[in-house]
């Protein structure tokens, strides 16, 4: 496929690029990891440039698979089931959360409380 054309080029702009700055972060780390396992070799050419080329490998593998159609496509059509949420306001999204951390808070005294009652109940006829 050439590179130079673009597939349905403006479309998804955004979501395409951090897809693929995520994925190219990734494999980037895991090239430095390659690198740093490729040290005790001694070999300053080898341990520095088959972790390079491989990145540029996989960097033009990016490139490629984002401009396959049925990954753009996929991509396009993701971000536009995104535009179709409706996201919670912020106070919204605090009274929320603050209902979960006080129902969580009265479940684990509840536990709690009903732990110490075994304790106690087991201890009373002989079992712990």
């Amino acid at each position: 496929m050439n590179l130079s054309r673009i597939y349905k080029q403006g479309q998804a702009k955004n979501t395409r690029l951090g897809v693929a700055i995520g994925v190219f972060v990734i494999a980037a780390y895991g090239c430095f990891v390659l690198n740093q396992k490729l040290q005790p070799l001694g070999n300053l050419w080898v341990e520095t440039l088959v972790p390079f080329g491989l990145c540029v490998v996989i960097g033009g593998l990016i490139a490629w698979v984002m401009n396959k159609p049925s990954v753009a496509d996929f991509l396009i059509a993701s971000e536009g089931e995104i535009k179709k949420v409706s996201w919670s306001t912020r106070k919204e999204l605090t009274a929320s959360t603050t209902v979960v951390i006080f129902v969580m808070l009265a479940m684990a005294i509840m536990l709690a409380v009903v732990d110490w009652l075994f304790v106690l109940f087991f201890q009373k006829i002989g079992l712990y």
